[in-house]
């Protein structure tokens, strides 16, 4: 049977940082004393706008609804009340390079925070004129 499709791997990889829904991002601009404090973005926007700015290829939040984080405590979400204790999964994919420099770049926002990178690979799958160019990222030199 013929390929229909042809299909290129690339190399990616794949960040998760682990955060509180009630961490907050500091303000970023500052702020005359007349104008009201604006409301700071929960941490997780936070990171999701800045992966946007620096090109990364997709950055998702998942919540926890039951769960721990860091050795603490199991929690859960109520039915009337949401608890601000619970971790929210940030998902990051991109290239290694690009991830590695985000995190360099963010590390005031990433300090405290559970960080852990997996290699993966991207298929690309296209009909008849997909090509090596089609795809965004270069290879990645292979790992042991």
């Amino acid at each position: 049977m013929p390929e229909a499709h042809p299909m290129i791997p690339a190399e990616i990889g794949m960040l998760r940082i682990y955060v509180r829904r009630a961490d907050r991002a500091a303000p970023r601009e500052r702020r005359p004393f007349w104008r009201p404090r604006p409301g700071r973005n929960p941490l997780y926007w936070e990171l999701i706008l800045r992966a946007k700015t620096a090109g990364l290829m997709n950055a998702v939040a998942h919540p926890a609804q039951y769960g721990y984080s860091d050795h603490g405590p199991v929690r859960e979400d109520g039915v009337e009340v949401s608890d601000p204790q619970l971790t929210v999964c940030v998902e990051l994919i991109g290239r290694r390079a690009q991830l590695e420099q985000f995190c360099r770049q963010q590390g005031d926002l990433l300090a405290d925070k559970i960080v852990v990178y997996k290699h993966l690979e991207r298929w690309c799958v296209g009909p008849n004129g997909i090509t090596p160019a089609d795809v965004p990222q270069q290879r990645e030199a292979s790992r042991p």
